[in-house]
């Protein structure tokens, strides 16, 4: 049996995330890029992405940086997003793509949970166009809440 791909595994426990036909351009723990096709369904008033797809693309991204760096935490603790923030800063049209970070070492937070804590971390992600253009920045607040 082979293990299932970030992608994958987040297409599967988050449906919104599968409706955008998003692609997985890299899952890991160190990036994650994910890509929002030009689609028309999902166009805004002015023919580009529309903001929400913009968000969930962002989202995604940031969930699968968190899948990818502490998926193996996951027997005994639960990902969770606390708070997101996001700015557009230009225009986007066309294809877009998210790339996310971790804003504190994977270890770190590791520790954190290993000293009974309840780790809370940041994700940067910045969203461009195909020209390269950065058109929104999102930060995205996550915790991994300890099952017991």
């Amino acid at each position: 049996m082979t293990t299932p791909s970030i992608g994958q595994m987040l297409d599967a426990t988050v449906p919104m995330a599968h409706t955008l036909k998003l692609e997985y351009l890299e899952t890991t723990p160190e990036r994650a890029v994910l890509r929002l096709p030009d689609q028309p369904a999902y166009h805004n008033h002015v023919g580009g992405p529309h903001a929400g797809a913009m968000f969930t693309l962002a989202e995604s991204a940031s969930g699968c940086i968190v899948l990818a760096a502490f998926g193996d935490q996951l027997s005994r603790a639960v990902p969770l997003a606390v708070n997101a923030e996001i700015a557009y800063k230009k225009l986007a049209m066309g294809e877009v793509t998210a790339t996310a970070v971790l804003g504190r070492p994977a270890a770190e937070v590791v520790a954190e949970l290993d000293a009974g804590g309840r780790p809370e971390f940041p994700v940067t992600v910045e969203i461009t166009r195909a020209d390269g253009a950065v058109t929104g920045v999102m930060t995205v607040t996550w915790t991994l809440r300890p099952n017991s």
